[in-house]
């Protein structure tokens, strides 16, 4: 056991992605795509469950801890403002050029073009979706408990900041409650190692089963977009994520990775930013040297509304369906898909496949009609997932390097800890 732990974890993850790659492709040409994904989902993919369910069972211990701790640590509410507004701004500007650049490669690969949907299934899908007013609204909780409860994050995150305001506003009586906070944080966070040790086996079984149940007959015909739109994701974590680490905050790019490689590959194998923001906080405050203050509440928001992944594959999509149908688009059709997908893409559920369902209100920009979106869906979702994974990492990747950016803007990162790559390789 001791040379199991001797390992890096990440190192461990990403073999156990590799193997889990590999013993579902097996298993589907020995058994037959249909019954290796049934002995896996009964044998196998349970390991995988109970790893997402323990880490699920973080989220928001960790989010309330860490964001109190870390406004309680700035010592001053005002300094709160500096970093929302950086993030913000960071979060909006990365978006703009996810949306470039999955137009860009739309146009390039031309997914869609001579694209057979005649055996695709029509899925129904839903536009309806809450008011800006109701939803700005609902960030604040009618009942904090409930929202703990329900796992509302942004709810929990506005809870969290305005309690921490509260603590430092109360000077030496909250001392001792500010005190509780952060060494309930650093409790969580052992917690959250403990439950890491687990990830090897978790990824192992989820992305076992994925393959399985995809099957590679599946991917051939729809392998144009698949390529598309992991050249896409790869292309923005290069050029935009890359540059702003090498170019803007002089940093190595190298170190970055080697720091946030158990928080991609959990990403990649889980498919949901939402479950793997406690590792993502693990690693950027440990490997990055992301002080908590920061770390705390970048993390947590861009787990929420930082979805450069959707925004990119919407946009991507968008273009696939204009050319699967025939749809001459203009280049103001361009701007709307590009705008429409920025903004729907924002607060996007961090779960597996939720974009999918938004793209009916960017298509709409170009009057597709139901019939249609519910055949794309239909021929698309199936393989979704195999996508999902991608976006996902790229956008914890993308919360990372933000956080990343704010921290150093804002005097709270330990540069030291992030240029010292030896006990992470």
């Amino acid at each position: 056991m001791k040379g199991w732990f001797g390992i890096a974890l990440w190192r461990r993850v990403l073999g156990a992605l590799a193997l889990g790659v590999i013993f579902g492709a097996i298993l589907s040409q020995a058994l037959g795509g249909d019954a290796a994904a049934d002995w896996l989902e009964t044998w196998i993919k349970p390991v995988g469950d109970l790893f997402i369910r323990l880490i699920r069972m973080l989220i928001i211990p960790l989010i309330l801890t860490t964001l109190i701790a870390g406004v309680v640590a700035l010592g001053n509410p005002g300094k709160l403002g500096s970093i929302g507004l950086k993030t913000l701004a960071l979060y909006f500007a990365t978006t703009f050029f996810a949306n470039i650049i999955g137009i860009i490669f739309g146009l390039i690969f031309r997914p869609g073009a001579g694209v057979d949907l005649g055996g695709a299934e029509p899925r129904a899908v839903s536009t309806d979706s809450a008011s800006l007013a109701d939803r700005l609204l609902a960030i604040v909780p009618a009942n904090p408990v409930a929202a703990l409860a329900n796992g509302d994050v942004l709810a929990v995150i506005f809870f969290a900041i305005m309690l921490g305001i509260g603590i430092l506003m109360a000077g030496h009586q909250g001392k001792k409650v500010g005190d509780l906070f952060t060494q309930a944080a650093e409790v969580v966070l052992k917690v959250t190692h403990i439950v890491m040790e687990m990830a090897p086996f978790g990824v192992f079984a989820l992305v076992s089963f994925t393959v399985a149940n995809q099957g590679l007959e599946a991917l051939s015909s729809i392998a144009i977009l698949i390529v598309a739109v992991y050249a896409g994701l790869l292309t923005h974590a290069v050029l935009v994520y890359g540059g702003l680490l090498r170019f803007v905050l002089n940093l190595p790019v190298m170190n970055f990775v080697r720091g946030m490689t158990d928080a991609i590959a959990v990403a990649y194998s889980t498919a949901s930013s939402s479950a793997t923001l406690p590792v993502t906080i693990a690693n950027a405050s440990e490997n990055l040297g992301v002080k908590k203050s920061v770390a705390g509440s970048v993390l947590p928001l861009g787990a929420t509304i930082n979805m450069d992944g959707t925004a990119l594959y919407l946009g991507i999509l968008a273009l696939f369906t204009a050319q699967a149908f025939g749809y001459d688009l203009t280049f103001t059709n361009y701007v709307l898909i590009a705008l429409t997908a920025a903004i729907v893409s924002i607060g996007a559920a961090g779960i597996p496949s939720a974009s999918l369902f938004l793209l009916a209100i960017v298509l709409g920009t170009f009057d597709v009609p139901p019939e249609q979106i519910a055949i794309i869906v239909g021929f698309i979702l199936p393989v979704d997932r195999i996508m999902d994974m991608a976006r996902t990492a790229l956008n914890v990747t993308g919360d990372a390097t933000v956080a990343t950016a704010v921290a150093k803007w804002e005097g709270e990162l330990d540069e030291g800890r992030f240029r010292q790559p030896a006990d992470r390789a």
